[in-house]
């Protein structure tokens, strides 16, 4: 089974992009994107039907928005945070549309778009802050559930110093301070503080791993590119979207790799898929 990561920075824009791809790519069996950037009634479902496939779309209007993109139906979809935990705990963390996940072959499907943060103490580094520590606790719940699972997406954050092209200003900039970077770090491993005392699993103790650096343990490689100062051109990018997968998944994993090829194309999104076979 193959599942495909990609922000696409607005589907209509993309679309074409993105139903070219489907086709060059038919192995792919779910494909994630990120960054939609529309209301869920004006989501562009025919040209995916058309080619077979099934859409679980939860967008809102010009920004955020995710989508997963199936050739088999998928089973218990859930979107946001408030699909398994309480409006309390959840807040006002599920406003923005970032979370979706559906069920294939026994593998839960996990699809995020984690906040960017803007600048580092900004009042949107503390929502990221935020919205981390309340993943933790989704992802608690989850792995009560499941012992399969793959959480993808855009993350926004360069977990290693190898995922980005330079050393300068790394500590002081946003998606790689040590405090986001820590933060996350947390998050990847499921301990008794995210799971209710009665409800304490074989979930403890678990740590999500990057597929990619299974495979591949050099710098250099990449996926999201700014569009200025020709960093594509250049190599200048960051490796900031990932598949994080529980250890039983983890172990089925055959390869993943990064595809480049769509960030050549004319008028791109700034990332590029990210694809994982198990």
């Amino acid at each position: 089974m193959q599942v495909a990561s990609w922000n696409v920075n607005s589907v209509r824009t993309r679309l074409s992009h993105v139903t070219d791809w489907l086709k060059a790519n038919p192995d792919v069996d779910v494909l994630c994107l990120q960054e939609t950037k529309v209301v869920d009634a004006d989501f562009p479902k025919a040209p995916f039907e058309e080619l077979g496939y099934h859409l679980y779309i939860y967008g809102q209007k010009a920004y955020n928005g995710v989508a997963l993109i199936s050739k088999a139906p998928l089973d218990d979809v859930r979107m946001g945070f408030g699909a398994i935990l309480d409006d309390n705990t959840v807040g006002d963390l599920d406003d923005q549309k970032r979370v979706i996940s559906g069920v294939l072959n026994g593998v839960r499907i996990l699809n995020l778009y984690v906040p960017n943060g803007s600048s580092i103490g900004s009042e949107k580094y503390d929502y990221k802050l935020r919205w981390l520590a309340l993943l933790k606790q989704y992802l608690g719940k989850t792995l009560e559930e499941t012992k399969k699972l793959n959480v993808c997406g855009d993350f926004n954050i360069a977990l290693e110093n190898k995922d980005i092209y330079t050393d300068e200003k790394r500590d002081k900039h946003i998606m790689s301070s040590p405090n986001e970077r820590d933060t996350f770090k947390d998050v990847l491993t499921i301990d008794h503080s995210s799971i209710e005392e009665e409800a304490l699993t074989d979930a403890v103790g678990v740590s999500l791993a990057d597929a990619f650096r299974k495979f591949t343990d050099e710098g250099g490689h990449f996926s999201w590119w700014d569009y200025r100062a020709a960093s594509f051109r250049r190599n200048m990018g960051w490796r900031i979207d990932h598949h994080y997968l529980s250890p039983e998944l983890y172990d089925q994993a055959k390869r993943c790799w990064i595809d480049i090829e769509p960030r050549k194309l004319e008028k791109p999104s700034d990332h590029t898929p990210v694809i994982v076979e198990y």
